[in-house]
């Protein structure tokens, strides 16, 4: 039997993964929005003869909601396979790219593009999640779907870097470049249809066993005819006949007592749910009116490449703890420091700020030490976030679902962190106009409950195989007793395997469960 090698599976991963369009989607947009040519032609002529971006316009062009393509996925990903979804809304997502890039003067044009490509980015975050948790090696499920994590941070990070240099630029150009740009990942994500291989999941749950050990022995680095892949296939099986009794799956098993499944949606929805309300988004938005309290003369741009250099460098880690610590830990962990991190910066940034607009030479230097301690939690805030809860949701989402609910499962999870993006960056900035740092607080309540909510219905999915992980579900273990739970279904199904060799007249080959994509 020739030796396993992941390497196909992570380059297909990291391929994949190349979903760093949907954060540099998230963050360009930031930028284009205080660009002088930009708001020439997308704003309003003010009584001083000014054009100006109203708070109304900028909360149309920004918080399109991308849930609905989200949801839509789930019909495309089993109606045309996780590999033509990924094409599909990769081309939707291009095309409205292209709309945007093309405006001249119309907003009502670039909403509509802005749109169409929100559709592509919620469709694609919650495939690649889908995509990657059936093809990964179980031992690096976890490391490679926090890949895709840093990707997007990566993205995020390359968009503010694109708006620095451009937004000077006295032409369209200045916001044309960074938007435009993401014709180019949208192609590169296009040009999978030459060599992206079907999930071996998918394959098998609709009856296609020869594309299915096709794709595992091209995953694992094999032969054709090597006995793993017949191992690896018939341990799928035997897994996925477990999970699929009882015929084709409606939106509505999701939230069915059947195998637990409405746990496991209501999990994937609740830490999506926490994670959008972390308050790291805030500082996102605010960053820049606390570092001038704090007496910096750093304009948005530079505060915007700050920010996401700190989160790139926090995602690194979080490639080694989501597999060493595991999910609980990273989460609970994560909770407490950003829950201090909340509540100092709004407790020091409500007692020392000046009132948002004053004059640099007005501040005291009570002002500007508070500012201080301010920016020095928020860094803190941001970092741990993109150790823990930016990646660890999504790693969960990809792993928590039997494959008959799967696609639907993890759109009702991506639909929801979406839809409360949409409600942050829509209500944030009156809720912050109103009391200033103290919505601070409110994150920092919202860190106290994922932190309790976590430790008594999070079960812990580190080194399980997806159908390891429908096991510990429906054998009702707790959740803070997940840790040391084992299985038995993989055994059941290696025996079964060494069986049928048995009966054939040849030596049973077992796989090591850390080494083979499975």
């Amino acid at each position: 039997m020739a030796k396993v090698s992941n390497r196909n599976a992570i380059q297909l991963a990291i391929f994949v993964a190349f979903g760093f369009l949907f954060g540099y989607d998230i963050g360009v947009i930031s930028g284009c929005l205080i660009m002088p040519d930009f708001i020439r032609r997308f704003g309003e002529l003010g009584p001083d003869g000014e054009y100006f971006l109203s708070s109304s316009r900028q909360s149309i062009i920004t918080s399109l909601l991308s849930a609905g393509g989200a949801l839509a996925q789930a019909f495309t990903s089993d109606r045309f396979g996780r590999r033509g979804s990924i094409l599909i809304w990769s081309g939707i997502f291009t095309a409205g790219v292209a709309v945007q890039t093309g405006t001249e003067y119309s907003i009502v044009q670039m909403t509509i593009g802005r749109f169409i490509a929100g559709l592509g980015v919620g469709a694609l975050s919650a495939i690649v999640p889908l995509y990657n948790g059936e093809t990964a090696p179980k031992a690096l499920r976890g490391t490679l779907l926090v890949l895709y994590q840093l990707q997007i941070i990566v993205g995020i990070f390359l968009s503010y870097i694109i708006d620095l240099a451009t937004h000077k630029i006295p032409s369209s150009a200045s916001w044309r470049v960074p938007v435009g740009l993401q014709l180019v990942w949208g192609t590169i994500m296009l040009s999978g249809i030459l060599f992206l291989p079907e999930s071996p999941r998918h394959l098998l749950g609709t009856g296609r066993r020869e594309e299915a050990c096709t794709v595992v022995a091209q995953l694992n680095g094999v032969p054709l005819d090597d006995p793993l892949v017949q191992d690896l296939v018939s341990e799928l099986e035997y897994g996925i006949a477990q999970e699929n009794e009882g015929g084709k799956a409606t939106w509505a098993e999701c939230f069915s007592s059947r195998n637990m499944l409405w746990k496991r949606t209501m999990n994937g929805m609740m830490l999506q749910f926490v994670q959008q309300l972390n308050g790291q988004n805030f500082y996102y938005y605010y960053g820049d009116t606390f570092f001038k309290s704090a007496g910096t003369n750093l304009d948005p741009y530079v505060i915007q490449v700050i920010l996401g250099a700190v989160s790139v460098i926090g995602t690194v880690p979080a490639l080694r703890l989501i597999e060493t610590w595991g999910r609980r830990r990273s989460l609970m962990v994560g909770a407490l420091l950003e829950a201090g991190c909340s509540l100092v910066a709004g407790v020091v940034g409500h007692l020392t700020l000046a009132p948002t607009g004053t004059a640099k030479e007005l501040l005291t230097k009570r002002n500007k030490s508070g500012g201080d301690v301010l920016i020095a939690f928020a860094v803190l805030h941001v970092f741990s976030f993109s150790v823990f809860w930016g990646p660890t949701p999504w790693v969960y989402l990809g792993e928590s679902f039997p494959l008959r609910v799967r696609p639907k499962a993890i759109a009702l999870g991506s639909a929801t962190n979406w839809f409360w993006n949409f409600l942050l960056s829509f209500f944030a900035p009156r809720i912050a106009a109103k009391i200033g740092p103290l919505i601070l607080l409110i994150f920092f309540g919202m860190l106290l409950f994922g932190y309790v909510y976590v430790y008594f219905f999070i079960p812990e999915t580190k080194g399980l195989t997806l159908e390891e992980v429908d096991e510990m579900y429906t054998s009702g273990v707790k959740a803070w007793n997940s840790s040391t739970w084992k299985p038995h279904l993989g055994e059941k199904a290696r025996q079964r395997v060494a069986e049928m060799h048995k009966a054939e007249g040849y030596e049973d080959k077992r796989v090591s469960p850390t080494e083979s994509t499975a």
